[in-house]
């Protein structure tokens, strides 16, 4: 069983084509721009979202908190109430549970997207769903990862992937360890694994106020060159909880400092 956030039947941003997209709950990274935080942890059954709940979509029973996805109207009351930086609207599913919501749609889409919180945080159950995906209904499989788990030690994982979207923080050691909590060592390693196995589709950077994002861009452009696309995923201030809002502000990027990581991108891949 694995615990899922959300699944996003057609979506066109996570890969190419149209994809199915499913979101993991849980992440091993605290990144201090999420605009998801909620996906972070597992819930711990406080019970603080069920009184804030305007429809009574949440109770307790047997010490759990339940979730009524029928009753709920999306408010978010609940995320907002929640100071674990989680969520009460998951749902547990098996490898079999997952593929017949794929099946559902598998006539209109190319291939399905596992995203998160982190997905690799489940990689068996993963490696079980791409094995039936494949043989079953023809899709492609891509996994949406910060690159933290070290995935040289999954080669059956990694085979049955079609291609890894991975995202690099920073460059910099200190400043992905203020960013995230943990280190780079694992995801730049991933990087030129995967660069070598041509199974990555895209490396992507945050660019954010207060980071050195001139130095992460030169230092991936010199890593990737031409292998793959390198894409720049701007800072939005909207989700960002309190200790990232006071880090990086409420203002994103403008438009002279995406041109000049472009410019470091274009120089520092030739």
């Amino acid at each position: 069983m694995a615990l899922v956030n959300k699944i996003i039947p057609f979506s066109c941003i996570d890969g190419p084509g149209n994809r199915t997209a499913i979101f993991f709950q849980g992440c091993n990274f605290k990144c201090t721009y999420c605009h998801n935080p909620e996906t972070i942890n597992k819930c711990v059954n406080c019970g603080l979202c069920v009184k804030v709940c305007p429809v009574d979509a949440l109770n307790i029973v047997d010490k759990k908190v339940t979730w009524d996805d029928k009753k709920c109207v999306a408010c978010d009351a609940c995320i907002r109430e929640c100071d674990n930086l989680s969520t009460p609207k998951t749902k547990d599913y098996s490898v079999d549970d997952l593929f017949e919501e794929i099946k559902q749609v598998s006539p209109f889409i190319q291939g399905i997207t596992v995203s998160g919180g982190e997905a690799t945080l489940n990689i068996d159950f993963i490696a079980q769903l791409f094995k039936k995906v494949k043989e079953e209904l023809g899709l492609t499989c891509f996994v949406d990862t910060n690159g933290s788990i070290d995935l040289t030690q999954y080669e059956e994982f990694v085979n049955l992937t079609d291609k890894f979207m991975i995202d690099v923080k920073s460059m910099d050691e200190k400043e992905h360890v203020k960013v995230t909590g943990q280190s780079n060592d694992i995801v730049i390693k991933n990087v030129k694994y995967l660069l070598d196995l041509d199974k990555i589709y895209e490396v992507r950077t945050v660019i954010a106020p207060t980071l050195n994002n001139e130095n992460t861009v030169r230092e991936v452009s010199k890593i990737i060159k031409d292998k793959c696309k390198y894409k720049f995923n701007i800072y939005r201030h909207h989700g960002v909880r309190k200790e990232g809002l006071d880090f990086h502000g409420y203002v994103s990027p403008d438009e002279e400092e995406i041109n000049k990581c472009y410019r470091i991108y274009k120089e520092s891949i030739l």
